[in-house]
């Protein structure tokens, strides 16, 4: 990796977006990146506006801010389309990551997205979590896409990291971690690319 890479996560508690950012954080570090991942929110509650950042160098990163220009935006929520400015901050070569089961096409428009150059992938993160945990939790669908869009890393390097995290986490509970591991796998292979 030539730069610091940033990114910046949108969603609503409970989707958790705070979450991916720290397992993107945790995975790159494992991987021998250095890192950063903090969140930024109102009242913690369920469904209130959430966003996280990362950054992600082959370099120690000096920096202590929020991210303002990100290359990356992942967003969680896409009822969100139309009420915020995802690309505010974006450069041109920036990329879109939207949980939807819409086009990129049909994206761009609800956007009324003019810049050509600024790339918008799609995934149906929220189908892909029902399906594999039983709750619509897009975080590591999204994770898995973002992986896959950024190549900061390979998908058995992020698994196994990931895996490993989530086995601390939930204990006695093979069936969601496996459901997780489905999920980041399975996202990692369908997003949408423009």
């Amino acid at each position: 990796m030539a730069e610091m890479l940033e990114i910046r996560w949108h969603g609503r508690g409970g989707q958790g977006a705070k979450t991916a950012a720290l397992l993107l954080a945790e995975a790159a570090a494992a991987v021998g990146k250095y890192v950063q991942a903090f969140p930024e929110y109102g009242p913690e509650r369920m469904g209130a506006p959430v966003v996280s950042y990362n950054r992600i160098s082959d370099k120690p990163i000096t920096i202590h801010s929020a991210v303002q220009f990100p290359r990356f935006v992942a967003v969680l929520d896409p009822s969100f389309i139309g009420a915020i400015d995802f690309t505010a901050g974006i450069p041109k070569s920036g990329v879109l990551l939207i949980n939807s089961s819409d086009s990129s096409n049909v994206i761009r428009q609800r956007m009324q997205l003019r810049c050509d150059t600024i790339k918008v992938y799609t995934l149906d993160a929220s189908q892909i979590s029902q399906a594999t945990i039983g709750r619509p939790i897009p975080n590591t669908p999204m994770l898995g896409a973002m992986v896959a869009a950024t190549g900061i890393m390979g998908i058995e390097e992020l698994l196994l990291d990931t895996r490993n995290r989530l086995e601390k986490k939930f204990r006695g509970r093979p069936e969601l971690i496996e459901g997780n591991m489905v999920a980041i796998t399975q996202a990692y292979e369908e997003v949408q690319r423009q």
